[in-house]
């Protein structure tokens, strides 16, 4: 059904190492020891532009025409692809434009003009800039050059399949593939199952843009309508035509994991390699892990793609302080004592012997007080559980708050701000794009129709801000509130019913 790939990924694999490296396949002793399993990480993070994005990239341009290459070439991308097709270019002698959302941070940016590309920022998505960039190639009758819907740049990174079957010392059992747009997943699918089908390929995409998953569940493409941006390398609403057809034939699975599960992996990446991947290059690790847990699996042959590293530093903050949570290594947990003396000497009692890595508290009334308490945890999940429980049998009210977002991203660092004052109060989370102006904007639309009550925000290098808000909304005015929000066309989240902000902040 796929033959007309054997000799695209025979050409790519003859093509691209003009530029493209012959990436290592490194084993992962100390993921092996944890996981009881054999454990590689196929090191893309190795390449030039630290990412696979060049094999696909240089594949299709190198096979372009001189005609077509006289007339220029053009693209979209917010990172990687844009990187590759730069590299690629100037290789080759040949003009390109990259349009880049306004939102892309500077270090890829500046990465991307030191390559020779002119860069053009447009609108403030990926989808805005590859919309321009196609209206231009039209007008200026350049080729546009797309991150991963095209049989080259499938053959092209087809070729990690090639080099890492080569490079293992048997054979795989399992390959982890991260998903974005398709391209990685389905050149390496086509490539095994063609020649080695009894190796398992798994696709592994963030759970806050599942387009692939949601598609192969639909039976068709799907658009999703908002996406998360953390796995910024993965966040594609639609993933490509050509690559939804060959995932849906030969891929045994798709991975849903969480921002959590992802620092996680980042940390383990580190550990074992001393290399900082991206948040999308750990999702395969992230994908693994999830995988062999569920299926209690030992002694299997098992590769995760190592993506790209391209990460800004500035969010390496950010991934630190998830990471524990993400290892279930700590808990987060509110716990309410009696407001009395004594009371805390007897909480630390109760806790046991255990790390305590973060204790919030600020007065509130005579009867009751609230902490928030961060604590580390040696055996995971089951230790956290056993411990609520203890707590409750002590007559504790106890709430995890592990998994809650606004917790985790905002609440920790406000602890200690109840206003009761603040009449009609309710609560949003957003996600600004990070750009000069866009709170002014957010401002200025909402002009002096609404009180602001609370406001927290906090930046990781992203692309986005996060933000959590509070206003003061009467209840007859919730209605138009609510059209404002929704007409901003930015991701938010009520939270006006989040437990945390109802025991620390309200």
């Amino acid at each position: 059904m796929f033959d007309e790939y054997n000799n695209l990924i025979k050409e790519a694999s003859r093509r691209i190492y003009a530029i493209a490296k012959r990436t290592e396949l490194d084993h992962a002793p100390q993921l092996t020891l944890r996981h009881k399993n054999n454990i590689w990480l196929k090191r893309e993070d190795q390449q030039p532009v630290f990412s696979y994005k060049l094999r696909g990239a240089y594949n299709m341009i190198a096979s372009l025409t001189d005609e077509i290459r006289k007339r220029g070439i053009i693209t979209a991308s917010a990172g990687n692809h844009a990187q590759g097709v730069a590299m690629a270019t100037k290789s080759l002698n040949i003009n390109a434009i990259i349009v880049m959302p306004k939102t892309t941070p500077d270090i890829k940016i500046n990465s991307v003009k030191r390559m020779g590309a002119d860069v053009i920022l447009h609108g403030n998505t990926y989808d805005d800039a590859k919309d321009y960039a196609i209206i231009m190639s039209n007008e200026k009758e350049m080729c546009y050059i797309p991150p991963y819907d095209h049989p080259l740049i499938i053959a092209g990174q087809a070729t990690v399949g090639v080099e890492l079957i080569e490079q293992h010392p048997t054979r795989p059992d399992i390959i982890f593939v991260p998903v974005g747009g398709g391209g990685l997943i389905a050149g390496i699918a086509v490539y095994i199952q063609a020649n080695y089908p009894d190796v398992k390929i798994i696709g592994v995409e963030p759970d806050e843009a599942p387009c692939m998953r949601n598609a192969l569940e639909a039976g068709e493409r799907v658009i999703l309508g908002e996406i998360g941006i953390f796995a910024d390398g993965a966040a594609v609403k639609q993933a490509g035509e050509e690559n939804y057809r060959i995932t849906k034939e030969l891929v045994d699975e798709i991975l849903l994991v969480s921002i959590d599960e992802i620092c996680a992996s980042v940390k383990d990446i580190f550990e074992d390699t001393r290399s900082i991947s991206e948040p999308a290059g750990a999702l395969a690790l992230a994908g693994l892990k999830q995988y062999v847990a569920r299926e209690q699996i030992h002694d299997k042959e098992l590769v995760a793609i190592f993506s790209g590293a391209n990460v800004n530093f500035d969010r390496l903050r950010h991934i630190a302080e998830l990471t524990a949570l993400g290892e279930n290594k700590e808990a987060l947990i509110s716990i309410m004592i009696p407001e009395r003396p004594g009371s805390f000497r007897h909480l630390c009692h109760d806790l046991g012997p255990r790390l305590i890595t973060e204790f919030n508290y600020r007065y509130s009334d005579n009867s009751d007080a609230y902490v928030f308490a961060g604590i580390q945890l040696k055996q995971g999940v089951e230790e956290k559980n056993r411990l609520i429980k203890n707590l409750k049998k002590k007559n504790y009210n106890v709430v995890d708050l592990s998994n809650d977002v606004a917790a985790k991203m905002h609440i920790r660092h406000m602890v200690g701000g109840h206003a009761p004052q603040a009449n009609d109060e309710v609560i949003y989370r957003f996600e600004f794009p990070e750009r000069s102006g866009a709170l002014l904007h957010f401002l200025t639309e909402m002009g002096k129709r609404w009180n602001i009550s609370l406001f927290h925000y906090r930046n990781h290098g992203a692309a986005y801000g996060r933000v959590l808000m509070g206003f003061q909304i009467k209840e007859n005015e919730k209605k138009n509130f609510q059209q404002f929000v929704d007409k901003l066309g930015i991701l938010y989240w009520d939270e006006s019913d989040n437990t945390a902000y109802k025991t620390f902040l309200r």
